[in-house]
């Protein structure tokens, strides 16, 4: 006996009707996954502000932050929070509508109406990549300039100190058969002198060395503060006062954190670096991983439409969509904190480990789009 058409959802319905409800279905979908996806910005911005909450609150009560400063300081915390919730959002919205949408069994009326099935992901893809812009564009320019806003006003609000200002650290220089090195560079006013520490200067067959130090740019000089000396004939002294060695290298501004530097600025800073020391140092890993990251996850949300909504047709009701959605998300987070140490203790090179979980995600999709084809 043929169903009654009156007994059928509404989308059910449109998706028997012929070519329109055909072409209307996919838009349907659309429609399905922009609420989700717009209540799972807000959910996990709210746990994430919550998590940035329970670890400065106390910061705030202790050195008595007004809530007007309070405020001002989380609102420089809101572009770092939001970029991961405009990417995370993506599979738990397509997951839990799909599940929605598997339960009424409004996949089956499609896949009965002739619907192939990865059509139901394509008035997707657009969405994604507007996502992935966003994510691009405030990643690479909104992103840093509140980073480094909210330590500058951390710092003077509860500490009232000025932030640290940035140091170059492993400096090392070759002059004549004189070799300086320090551990860190401090150059606190950008003037012309900077705090050495960690200060090792081998010349000739003598070797000085010393907790502290100066260097004075205008003057081409280092001092060394105590510490001690090795002569040619091996004997450890101490060095008596102070030590004055000529030194002409250029006092830079040290570089500023990559989080805290803007996309074009980061691209200048690892090119000054491969023209400084073209072999590859920890510090050259940490900021070409970064750029690689911000052309990598804007990509994400494209990708995560391909996983994530093959393995959404997949899906049989709404208690394996939720499963489905703390797998995926917690898979995906797993790897994509991982791959910064490995990229930074040379494992992987820094382009690979910034796209590798797109790239294990998009094998995903792939898998899971072949089982549907």
């Amino acid at each position: 006996m043929p169903q009654n058409p009156a007994s059928q959802g509404p989308a059910s319905r449109r998706a028997v009707s012929g070519r329109a409800g055909t072409r209307r279905l996919p838009l349907y979908v659309l429609k399905e996954v922009v609420p989700w996806y717009l209540g799972g910005v807000l959910l996990f911005l709210t746990l994430q502000m919550t998590d940035v909450l329970s670890s400065t609150v106390g910061y705030f009560l202790a050195y008595r932050v007004k809530p007007v400063q309070a405020l001002g300081l989380f609102a420089n915390l809101l572009p770092g929070l939001l970029n991961k919730c405009l990417v995370l959002s993506v599979p738990f919205a397509v997951l839990l509508a799909f599940g929605r949408l598997a339960k009424d069994s409004e996949f089956k009326a499609a896949m009965a109406a002739g619907v192939r099935p990865l059509a139901l992901l394509l008035p997707l893809a657009l969405p994604a990549l507007l996502v992935g812009t966003l994510a691009y564009y405030n990643a690479g320019w909104l992103t840093p300039g509140s980073q480094a806003r909210w330590w500058n006003s951390y710092y003077r609000v509860v500490f009232n100190l000025a932030a640290p200002p940035p140091s170059t650290k492993s400096y090392a220089y070759a002059q004549g058969d004189t070799f300086f090195s320090a551990g860190r560079v401090q150059n606190n006013d950008g003037g012309a002198r900077a705090q050495l520490t960690g200060v090792l200067v081998v010349q000739g067959d003598n070797v000085y060395s010393s907790q502290y130090g100066l260097w004075d740019a205008s003057a081409h000089t280092w001092t060394l503060q105590g510490g001690s000396s090795v002569m040619a004939d091996g004997v450890p002294r101490p060095l008596v006062g102070t030590l004055v060695l000529p030194q002409n290298d250029v006092l830079k501004r040290p570089d500023t954190e990559p989080n805290q530097t803007s996309t074009p600025a980061l691209q200048a800073q690892l090119a000054a670096l491969k023209r400084v020391t073209p072999l590859p140092d920890e510090h050259k890993r940490v900021v070409a991983f970064e750029l690689s990251r911000r052309m990598a996850d804007p990509f994400t949300p494209l990708v995560f439409v391909l996983a994530a909504g093959a393995l959404g047709l997949l899906l049989s009701n709404r208690a394996w969509a939720a499963a489905s959605v703390i797998l995926f998300i917690f898979g995906f987070y797993v790897l994509w904190s991982t791959v910064p140490s490995l990229a930074q203790a040379g494992a992987l090179s820094p382009g690979l480990a910034a796209w590798l979980p797109n790239l294990v995600f998009l094998l995903l999709g792939g898998g899971l789009a072949w089982r549907l084809r």
